[in-house]
């Protein structure tokens, strides 16, 4: 038997096992991540929040040392990503992530517009009656979403009705 051959022969047997242990490694993963995705932690809601102030600062980390990123004003959704001790990293409409103390928050939803301007309807079709439009970054106050597509709003001028969920942000 030449020595060449058989080095080959056990390196060619070191790979294939180096194949399958991949192989059966990745197969775990997946199963796992399909059961994860199948339990009621994969499930989890979305969570809506919205500030409680006229002029909250957004850092860029949770303490009041860190730089300070923008301003937001009363009733700007926010989505909560990680909580922190008396801090919230969240995410707005655009996808900028910074922190806000946890404080200045409520969980009183509203979404804000993110379209041009949307259509708010007297009912759940775009056939319906507008009651009134809302241009880009009017924040509306949410006040349910039974049907799927829609989020029933109402405006601060007191004005209610239904909005396209892909017209607004935050619910």
């Amino acid at each position: 038997m030449n020595l060449n051959s058989h080095v080959t022969g056990d390196m060619m047997k070191v790979i294939l096992d180096s194949s399958r242990f991949l192989f059966l490694r990745k197969t775990l993963r997946l199963c796992c991540l399909c059961l994860f995705l199948g339990s009621p932690y994969a499930s989890a809601q979305l969570e809506f929040l919205s500030v409680t102030e006229n002029a909250v600062v957004m850092y860029d980390a949770p303490s009041l040392k860190a730089d300070k990123l923008f301003v937001v004003g009363l009733y700007f959704p926010v989505e909560a990503i990680v909580h922190v001790e008396g801090w919230v990293k969240v995410r707005d409409s655009s996808g900028s992530l910074a922190w806000i103390e946890k404080k200045f928050l409520s969980d009183q939803k509203y979404v804000i517009v993110t379209t041009a301007v949307a259509d708010v309807h007297q009912s759940t079709d775009v056939s319906s009656p507008v009651v009134f439009q809302a241009v880009e970054n009017v924040i509306l106050e949410w006040l349910d979403s039974d049907t799927d597509g829609w989020v029933k709003v109402r405006h601060k001028s007191g004005n209610s009705g239904f909005v396209r969920t892909n017209q607004v942000w935050g619910s």
